[in-house]
């Protein structure tokens, strides 16, 4: 199959199942422009450069002074195809590095490259030794798992599918340049807990999930048990890439497919914040960003593409993320502009801790 016909299937599954969430849109469009091979190179070890040990914070003497603070970066889609996303990684790091307040981890939830593949990850790995920057902690999305797409001319061929890799390969190839053992993980900074959940399977292994996050009962019982040493009352970061579907229901293809048990895990600890990445929405669309369930409930934006309402990457200048800062007794959320380096005034939320 040429590229332009897997283009045009892809399109065609794309609108069939509701896929307008992901940017992928965007992603074959551009692909059906270029007129130029992926030349995959050898596979070689590949990992993030490890950041410098960071000094012990002594805790705050008053309560004006935050816990931690943290900036979320999601949907990086870092790709050699699309200089934009190289660009716009750029000015967030631009940004991190001249900040005007604290940033003590920087957290990327998911699709940090638009195949998963080593071209990818080695465009992500120049980025990161270029730059002096705070502990990087990661999860998976569903892009990371694009891999399977590409045959060995380096052509989109679905005929062919999983073009001899797996998605086992894709895991292998996040965790060793993060240096992890599963592709989730804890982190204890300041001691506050952050909890990555990464989706474990694409479809090669599993089709049913189509573009879903699939989570073990490995994994949920991770996060059961990681959250049960929380009942001193304190907040509780998970990070997850796609989004949840409606309160009841379980997700299916863009969305959390576990979503009842996952709630469920949740609903005994009012402190915790979810944050998602996978929508791209501009925070200054209209969007709901923040929903309230029995944990708070966060959409981020998007490093790589930012998209209007109908999934359109009309603001190819902007780059946005979150910004978290955490007090003894609230979390203070905003909406960062990497391009320009500003507040955006439509994402700033301040919620106060349940005691």
């Amino acid at each position: 199959m040429s590229r332009r016909a897997f283009i045009r299937w892809m399109l065609g599954l794309f609108v069939m199942i509701g896929a307008a969430t992901t940017g992928l849109i965007y992603l074959l469009q551009r692909s059906v422009n270029s007129q130029s091979v992926v030349k995959h190179a050898a596979e070689q070890p590949l990992a993030a450069p490890k950041p410098e040990t960071p000094e012990t914070k002594p805790a705050p003497i008053n309560d004006k002074e935050p816990l931690l603070s943290f900036m979320i970066l999601s949907d990086l889609h870092v790709s050699v195809y699309d200089p934009d996303t190289i660009k716009h990684l750029k000015e967030a790091f631009d940004d991190i590095k001249q900040f005007e307040s604290p940033v003590e981890t920087v957290l990327l939830t998911g699709d940090l490259t638009d195949f998963g593949d080593p071209d990818g990850y080695r465009e992500l790995q120049k980025v990161i030794a270029a730059y002096k920057l705070p502990p990087l902690h990661a999860n998976m999305g569903n892009h990371d798992y694009y891999d399977i797409w590409i045959d060995k001319k380096g052509a989109f061929n679905k005929d062919t599918v999983p073009n001899g890799k797996t998605d086992w390969q894709s895991r292998e190839r996040f965790q060793k340049f993060f240096g992890l053992q599963k592709p989730y993980h804890a982190a204890q900074i300041n001691g506050l807990s952050i909890l990555m959940l990464s989706q474990e399977a694409y479809v090669q292994e599993k089709p049913e999930v189509g573009e879903g996050a699939w989570y073990s009962d490995e994994q949920l019982d991770w996060l059961k048990t990681e959250l049960a040493k929380h009942k001193d009352g304190k907040p509780v970061f998970v990070m997850v890439h796609q989004p949840l579907p409606p309160i009841g229901s379980d997700g299916g293809s863009h969305t959390l497919i576990r979503a009842k048990l996952f709630r469920e895990i949740l609903k005994p600890y009012p402190n915790v914040f979810v944050f998602c990445g996978h929508r791209h929405q501009d925070f200054q669309n209209g969007t709901e960003h923040y929903v309230k369930e029995t944990f708070h409930f966060f959409h981020n934006s998007s490093v790589g593409r930012v998209l209007n309402r109908n999934f359109q990457n009309e603001g190819k200048n902007k780059s946005q993320g979150l910004y978290v800062q955490v007090y003894r007794d609230h979390v203070k959320v905003r909406g960062r502009e990497f391009s320009n380096r500003t507040w955006l005034k439509e994402a700033d939320w301040n919620l106060k801790l349940t005691k």
